[in-house]
């Protein structure tokens, strides 16, 4: 099944790039380009894709904030931070509001594949100049980084609460739910719930 991905950047000749690199690909449905946040928002209302590669300088609005925004109100997608600079505390404040990974705008088609089907499987992907950026401010562990919904999920999922009632308590559907419990388990590397909430424990993450 084709993966959809859809990019939000203000630099035409980037989107041009990507898309040309990405169009080639098969098992990639190349959904379109949003030049900013607001468009972005537009189009998600519409149609929601698997995948965003988005750019953190946008004209209206940091795509940090754009970030935990579109994952507030589509947890389910997929985000890749976008950028020329591989800054530490840029690629710390966008996987802190959910994205998935952060790759440069210099990334080969291949490297760019490599990381939509990484975070498709719910994994972390780094560019090389991410990670190293990373590994040099002494951030990086083996503690899988989570978004604050994430955290709350996790805990109430520890007090032993189904779906249905965290979604109450919450706020937000069971459905919502569900998939944040997915994340989780792809997150954490677990097979199934009782493994999540012990390595969880183990990490003094609840």
């Amino acid at each position: 099944m084709a993966t959809s991905v859809f990019i939000t950047d203000d630099h035409y000749m980037v989107i041009e790039g990507i898309r040309s690199l990405l169009q080639q690909e098969k098992g990639i449905d190349w959904m379109g380009h949003a030049t900013n946040a607001a468009s972005c928002l537009a189009f998600l209302q519409q149609q929601v894709p698997d995948v965003i590669l988005m750019d953190i300088n946008l004209p209206d609005q940091s795509g940090i904030d754009l970030c935990r925004e579109v994952k507030r109100l589509y947890p389910s997608v997929f985000i890749l931070g976008l950028s020329t600079f591989s800054q530490q505390s840029f690629i710390e404040k966008m996987l802190a509001n959910g994205a998935s990974g952060y790759v440069l705008k210099n990334a080969t088609g291949q490297e760019l594949m490599e990381a939509i089907g990484t975070v498709i499987r719910g994994k972390q992907y780094l560019s090389f100049d991410a990670a190293t950026a990373l590994r040099q401010s002494g951030t990086t562990s083996s503690l899988p980084i989570l978004t604050r919904r994430e955290k709350e999920v996790l805990s109430l999922i520890a007090e032993g609460l189904t779906n249905n009632a965290i979604a109450q308590q919450l706020f937000i559907s069971s459905t919502t739910v569900d998939t944040h419990r997915k994340n989780l388990l792809a997150k954490f590397d677990a097979k199934n719930t009782a493994s999540l909430i012990r390595m969880a424990a183990q990490m003094q993450l609840i």
